[in-house]
């Protein structure tokens, strides 16, 4: 048990320059993965799933116990991303399938990376898991409603398939995860350790699929201009939540203090790109250019959330040292 912790906590350090890596290889050889297009929703399916199995009554209780900060830190997430988005296929003047794939990302849930960056930034990590259950719970209904008011004018939504699919995908695997919680809590966790480690994994499977999927349409002039328009995406979605916040910590100061400002800050820029990809997959499957935008957020969210987070804690331990 201690080299798989050992392993985990290796992979978890390095996991930023993995996927870049991995990228690199399904990029030159994308015969590795291709083959893997069909069994994106499975793989997402066992990260949320394992998410699952992480989960006790006690966390959700921890979003009844708390509820103004957790809906409002919900609700900040879906309206600050998905505007964000589409400010930004405005004034790229992105359209079709790239423009769906942009829009698709911000109307994600928050992904289980930003768990990782409070924790790391030292933020209320407690918080961040709260917004991002409820978010991810909320998924299925709120994906393709908001897909549907924001990116119908690029393409027709297939609104159905995407409730379906976001269904399938997101709730069923997490509510078994809880359930098989409840009923094997001790044997859940002996193998509560291995859980980072399988749903990085399928994460990395996933990003593999994508690039390889659209090896040939991937770095074209069209697909370029995504690079930029993710890269501004995250960053505002930190910019705005951290913004956000901070208004919010002059309203309620007693709920919103310096560790929930990091936590909504990484709740609201880090998205479950993941999902994205997958969803793009199966519910634009003939329009594989719209899960390239998914993609390049997973490698760039786990790169800003990494160098903020770092320059958080770092910037702390200063202005502690200072205070001494």
């Amino acid at each position: 048990m201690q080299r798989i912790t050992t392993f985990s906590n290796w992979l978890t350090r390095w996991f930023t320059l993995i996927v870049v890596i991995w990228a690199v290889v399904n990029y030159c050889i994308p015969t590795i993965s291709v083959g893997g297009k069909s069994y994106t929703g499975y793989l997402i399916g066992v990260v949320l799933f394992g998410m699952g199995l992480t989960l006790s009554i006690d966390d959700f209780a921890r979003i009844i116990k708390q509820p103004l900060m957790v809906i409002i830190g919900t609700v900040a997430h879906y309206v600050i991303m998905p505007l964000i988005a589409v400010a930004l296929c405005w004034i790229f003047h992105l359209s079709g399938p790239l423009a769906v794939g942009v829009i698709l990302v911000g109307c994600c849930p928050s992904g289980t990376s930003s768990n990782v960056m409070s924790f790391l930034s030292r933020g209320d990590v407690a918080l961040d898991v709260s917004i991002g259950i409820l978010s991810t719970l909320l998924a299925p209904i709120m994906i393709p409603t908001l897909m549907q008011v924001l990116a119908s004018q690029y393409v027709a939504i297939p609104w159905q398939s995407l409730f379906v699919n976001a269904l399938l995908v997101v709730l069923l695997p997490i509510a078994l995860g809880v359930a098989c919680h409840m009923l094997f809590k001790e044997k859940i966790q002996t193998v509560t350790p291995v859980l980072p480690i399988i749903s990085q994994l399928a994460i990395l499977a996933i990003i593999g699929i994508v690039v390889a999927v659209n090896h040939d349409r991937l770095f074209s002039s069209a697909t370029l201009l995504a690079i930029p328009v993710v890269m501004l995406h995250n960053l505002c979605g930190y910019g705005l939540g951290y913004g956000f916040s901070k208004i919010m910590s002059k309203v309620y100061p007693q709920g919103f203090g310096y560790a929930q400002q990091k936590a909504i800050t990484f709740e609201v820029g880090m998205q479950d790109s993941g999902l994205g990809a997958t969803l793009a997959l199966t519910s634009f499957a003939a329009a594989p250019l719209t899960a390239i935008p998914s993609t390049f957020f997973s490698v760039w969210h786990n790169i800003s959330g990494s160098v903020l987070s770092t320059w958080w804690r770092n910037h702390d331990d200063r202005k502690a040292a200072l205070h001494q």
